[in-house]
């Protein structure tokens, strides 16, 4: 048995499964301190009739966490960064773009140095130990134990990254490092971007990953914890203090994999309506579609796995503004809308009153939405099914309509027909289907990297190296060895630089292993 919960704005939800089969549900709403509303979640869900809580064998946790630390500015780490590339990149230094307010708020240490390589692995400038010896001292005088390294092309060549690693931690033995090829991709700026927020995270994740046990165990519950990536996947705790920035975004992701799980469509485009926001994706094989380039988070453009979707401010708790020019949100009143919205007996009318005024949802006190104007019902729920419609349109690649598959405990909004779309489903357990694909998670890997085909390296080789690689990735983060599978492969031949130059980027998926036998941790350094 697996318990999964996911945390959003306006709702916790958890649900316990026992293999693929439903047994229990509960959705609660969101405390301003969330470690409430999992405790208050965990607990109702583990009172329901007949649950062995010693049976159950893991415990996976979707988050928001590191994404509000990121937005708001807030509990983030002062942090080192360290840049190998010297004599070349120097006209764009670290964290050129950044906003201003986050600068601030992880009081950066940034330092140039010498080392990084070509995109053919050869290197631009030799290491020099003595240099960095110096940043150790400098990042120790300023109190700095978290540090982000990037050099020029280390998806092609980590070598440099590695040596710089040892040599830091030879001087600063407790010092947490996060290098970028291990974070992004083929990008300078936006790869060391994404590695500064890993890094300025390491604390808070530390922070997080206990508190979550000590929650687990205030509850009776002495199972492992997962948390899910941003792919789909899970990866244990202690890949989560290593790895925080993975979880961004995990949230739309598990709704897809759930609602891919409930309807039995593994291709089709998901619709996750919250109480504060609507997530449009499209999934491919079970699998969220991946954003290909760079995305903003926060203001920071970073270039790590995204999955691909469209978030517009819409859920049940948004605030509906009257005619003449009628909308709905983005203004939500969240959390509170067991409070605010009219058929709680509130004074805010919310799309929720909309949809019981309408007969789409049995929620709260109909009879205080009676007053309602029939226009203005209409036509809100007229303008909310036009929105969902025009998002799943423009998340299409091909002219041919997608299914559409409806989740969230914001659904209900929605009428069971929409235009153009060839079928609308809203399976069982929709509103708790985030929580279900945080349950049902498998282990995953992935590689995305050039490499250079020569004559002493076939293509075959080259591919047969990402394949192995990506599967000893999702190894490392916990998965079962003998389940592992490539679920995804693509080259692209990148003809802007010389010679036989390629992207790869493969995907490794595999059972959650249980017993302990998948080695779970990478390179000596990677747990300091």
């Amino acid at each position: 048995m697996r318990v999964g919960i996911d945390v959003g704005g306006t709702h916790t939800d958890a649900v316990l499964m026992d293999g693929t089969t439903v047994l229990a549900s509960i959705k609660t709403a969101t405390t301003p301190d969330v470690m409430g509303g999992i405790v208050a979640a965990l607990e109702q869900l583990l009172a329901s009739p007949g649950v062995d809580r010693s049976a159950i064998e893991g415990v996976m946790i979707g988050t928001t966490h590191f994404t509000n630390a990121l937005v708001t500015g807030r509990s983030l780490a002062p942090t080192g960064v360290v840049r190998l590339g010297l004599p070349a990149t120097s006209a764009l230094p670290p964290m050129v773009d950044w906003p201003q307010r986050l600068a601030n708020a992880i009081q950066a240490s940034v330092h140039l140095c010498h080392g990084g390589n070509e995109f053919d692995g050869r290197p631009i400038s030799p290491l020099r130990p003595d240099e960095l010896k110096r940043v150790a001292a400098q990042l120790e005088k300023s109190g700095i134990g978290s540090v982000a390294i990037s050099s020029v092309f280390s998806p092609v060549n980590a070598e440099m990254e590695e040596e710089a690693a040892d040599i830091l931690l030879a001087e600063l033995p407790n010092l947490h490092i996060s290098m970028s090829h291990q974070i992004g991709r083929v990008g300078l700026l936006e790869r060391e971007n994404a590695t500064i927020v890993n890094a300025c995270l390491r604390n808070l994740a530390d922070d997080i990953v206990e508190a979550f046990a000590a929650a687990l165990l205030a509850v009776g519950v002495s199972a492992p914890l997962y948390l899910s990536q941003n792919d789909g996947t899970l990866m244990d705790s202690e890949f989560t203090r290593m790895y925080p920035v993975r979880t961004f975004a995990s949230g739309p992701t598990n709704s897809a994999r759930g609602a891919a799980f409930l309807a039995d469509q593994p291709d089709c485009a998901v619709v996750d309506i919250g109480g504060t926001t609507t997530d449009v994706g499209v999934l491919t094989g079970g699998y969220p579609r991946q954003a290909t380039g760079e995305v903003d988070i926060g203001g920071v453009r970073v270039n790590f796995r995204m999955p691909d979707v469209l978030s517009v401010g819409l859920g049940g708790g948004s605030r509906v503004t009257r005619p003449p020019q009628l909308e709905v949100g983005p203004d939500s009143v969240g959390y509170q809308l067991t409070q605010e919205a009219l058929v709680f007996g509130g004074q805010v009318l919310t799309a929720t009153d909309l949809a019981v005024a309408a007969g789409l949802a049995d929620i709260g006190d109909a009879s205080l939405v009676r007053h309602l104007d029939r226009n203005l019902v209409n036509r809100g729920i007229a303008w909310m099914t036009q929105r969902i419609t025009d998002l799943v349109d423009r998340m299409r690649v091909s002219a041919t309509p997608l299914p559409v598959v409806l989740v969230g405990g914001g659904s209900i909004l929605i009428p069971a027909s929409l235009p153009g779309i060839p079928s609308v489903h809203r399976p069982e357990h929709h509103a708790v289907a985030n929580a279900i694909g945080a349950a049902i998670g498998q282990i995953g890997g992935d590689v995305d990297r050039l490499f250079a085909i020569t004559a002493s390296r076939t293509r075959e080789e080259v591919l047969e190296e990402a394949r192995a690689e990506a599967i000893d990735r999702a190894i490392s983060a916990g998965a079962a060895p003998g389940t592992v599978q490539i679920t995804e492969i693509d080259e692209v031949a990148v003809a802007y630089l010389p010679g036989n130059a390629v992207r790869v980027r493969v995907k490794a998926v595999g059972e959650l292993d249980l017993t302990g036998e998948a080695t779970g941790k990478e390179d000596e350094w990677a747990w300091n």
